[in-house]
């Protein structure tokens, strides 16, 4: 799942004293990929594309996408160096009108729809855990509650905690592709199946799930000033990060394609559980539950930690509403920002089905990432002297990023029409607002 971040607030750039080398940078492109999407996604592709050659393929066109989508951020960190991230890009390279539609996007759909999507993943992986006498959306729900009492009490989740939950997950996949390509005999497909080409339309909706599954390849891109020669090591980490995480998610659909079938995959809520269960046993697949729940809950931690403070240094920088950057005199966090963040991700849990909520987040979220890809033709025309990072092979590379990610758009407009204009109605609600809140910081 996509994280955004921008720089930190106050004097958070003395925060990191030591130089980023090149495992470093890579482990950070990794760390901002895995999240939860690979434990539910697999399922929800093979729905839509129910062929080997379709699920295989969309995860490595993901993985393209997400190399191209590094590639672009690396040369517009270097451009555009400093705070603000896709904020600025957007801001400079299109109109602050484009800037304020972004946080604005995070606030509504973007971040709350992704933060729902892992809570229900959490909830799935507990419910398939233990028996629990309510539905797995209470269970959502309540993980979301908790976790913005807890940030607004102030507690925050060690970089300690964080490793373990990372390893955790590595855990978990490795076990899943063990079991499935090393142990599971080959799944039989039913007599009764009819094997079908794969439509354009069935390929594209499957992309949205493996595009969800992919974000979060910029992460590292926001702490480029704290590379070891950037120049070389940015984009050499975006590339070794990126395909480690391509073997691994191709790892994890060969072994439940190998286990399941491409029927059994399909109609899997929890792949992962069911691959190893078949194999070693109920208990085993328990095991993996909790180690899979465990690890949601920790990049769910992360990220109802992280994004309040981003619309609280937006706040703060006189980009967002005032409330929003408002501290808590006891507690010192943005409170206001907490409880929006919170209570936002609980509406949006509540308000669709999973195969909904990724759509809702991807219709949004990759016509932004489109659009702040497209300044790069913005920023070199203005200046054409050669960045310390240069994208490879652009345009080609910047245009393939492009028009894949708006095909998967369109695709979700296809697939989901109500939620993806539902939330594009949310963000045209942003441009009055916008204009509204220009007028009052002028006066």
């Amino acid at each position: 799942m996509r994280r955004v971040s921008f720089a930190p607030m106050g004097s958070a750039g003395n925060l990191v004293t030591k130089k980023l080398g090149l495992r470093d940078t890579a482990l950070l492109v990794m760390g901002g990929i895995v999240g939860s999407g690979i434990f539910m996604n697999p399922g929800v592709v093979a729905r839509s594309a129910p062929s080997v050659a379709a699920v295989l393929g969309a995860w490595t066109l993901g993985g393209l996408v997400a190399l191209a989508g590094g590639f672009v951020w690396a040369e517009l960190a270097a451009r555009q160096p400093g705070i603000g991230g896709q904020y600025a890009y957007l801001r400079d390279g299109v109109h602050p009108a484009a800037g304020f539609l972004y946080g604005w996007s995070n606030l509504l759909v973007v971040q709350t729809g992704g933060m729902a999507a892992v809570a229900v993943t959490f909830a799935a992986y507990t419910h398939a855990t233990i028996a629990i006498p309510w539905a797995p959306k209470i269970t959502a729900v309540l993980a979301l509650a908790l976790l913005t009492a807890i940030n607004l009490a102030g507690v925050r989740v060690g970089g300690t905690v964080q490793s373990v939950f990372m390893a955790a997950k590595i855990v978990a996949i490795v076990g899943v592709v063990l079991c499935g390509l090393a142990i599971a005999s080959p799944a039989v497909a039913p007599a009764t199946a009819i094997a079908a080409p794969t439509t354009f339309r069935a390929f594209f909706a499957a992309m949205i799930a493996v595009m969800f599954a992919y974000g979060g390849w910029a992460t590292a891109t926001f702490v480029s000033g704290e590379i070891e020669d950037q120049a070389r090591t940015l984009p050499r980490g975006l590339v070794l990060g990126t395909l480690g995480v391509v073997v691994l998610y191709l790892g994890v659909n060969a072994a439940c394609l190998r286990a399941l079938g491409v029927s059994g995959l399909a109609a899997s809520t929890a792949p992962v559980v069911d691959v190893v269960a078949k194999v070693i046993g109920a208990t085993a697949g328990r095991v993996i539950a909790t180690v899979v729940a465990i690890s949601a809950f920790g990049f769910l931690a992360q990220g109802m930690l992280v994004c309040p403070r981003v619309y609280y240094a937006m706040a703060r920088d006189g980009l967002f509403f005032r409330a929003v950057g408002r501290l808590n005199p006891r507690s010192g966090v943005p409170d206001v920002a907490i409880a929006l963040q919170g209570l936002l991700a609980i509406a949006t849990a509540l308000s669709g089905e999973y195969d909904e909520l990724l759509s809702w987040v991807v219709t949004v979220d990759f016509v932004f990432l489109s659009a702040t890809a497209a300044t790069l033709f913005v920023f070199r025309a203005r200046d054409p002297r050669p960045a310390s990072i240069r994208a490879p092979l652009h345009p080609l590379t910047t245009a393939f990023f492009i028009v894949t990610s708006l095909g998967v758009v369109a695709s979700t407009f296809v697939e989901n029409p109500r939620q993806s204009l539902f939330g594009w109605t949310l963000i045209g609600a942003g441009l009055p607002v916008y204009f509204l809140w220009k007028r009052r910081r002028r006066s």
